[in-house]
């Protein structure tokens, strides 16, 4: 294949993306908006902000806000790569632009809940923390997420999310117990 055809391919492929995005927006508008799972999707994305902004350890609002920030980088990475393989799938779609972007587990309930878990017993063995976090996550609110029809895992086991879920949380608590953080001024 030459560069030119390359290209073309790729330029094909954009095009499958744009009619892909059209589907998944009209079943969004017409077959999905304001049923009580789009709504219960939506309250999944706010709330857990929500009862975060009040119930945060204010002192390390920044560490933590970091470590949810990694947490969304990480998770939307990871979950394009298994979308873009099919090891799983979202059949809820909540927006209608960027459908595969916008789902609450990403910008809401896992970064929020993993910050919640950093800031209980802080000094406790992380391995310990974070293998609990991923059992919760994995096992139960994956699983939850499966019977309303949020997620399908297709062959995916749930002790893959688990390490998922691990790995989120070391890489999280890592970030959010650096000694670099100086303010810029000084």
């Amino acid at each position: 294949m030459s560069f030119k055809e390359g290209i073309d391919q790729v330029e094909k492929s954009y095009q499958k993306l744009i009619e892909m995005d059209k589907i998944m927006s009209d079943a969004v508008v017409n077959g999905f908006m304001f049923t009580w799972q789009w709504w219960f999707g939506i309250a999944l994305f706010i709330f857990p902000w929500i009862i975060w902004l009040l119930f945060r350890k204010k002192a390390s609002t920044g560490r933590l806000l970091f470590a949810g920030f990694i947490t969304i980088l990480l998770s939307l990475m990871i979950d394009l790569i298994a979308l873009s393989r099919g090891l799983w799938s979202y059949p809820m779609v909540f927006s209608p632009i960027g459908a595969l972007l916008f789902l609450p587990y990403h910008f809401s309930l896992t970064p929020v809940a993993l910050m919640f878990t950093l800031q209980i017993k802080p000094h406790a063995n992380a391995l310990i923390k974070g293998a609990i976090f991923g059992a919760i996550g994995a096992f139960i609110a994956m699983k939850i997420f499966e019977e309303i029809d949020f997620y399908d895992p297709k062959k995916w086991l749930s002790i893959y999310d688990f390490f998922i879920y691990l790995f989120l949380y070391l890489v999280a608590n890592w970030f959010s117990n650096m000694d670099s953080f100086k303010k810029v001024q000084q």
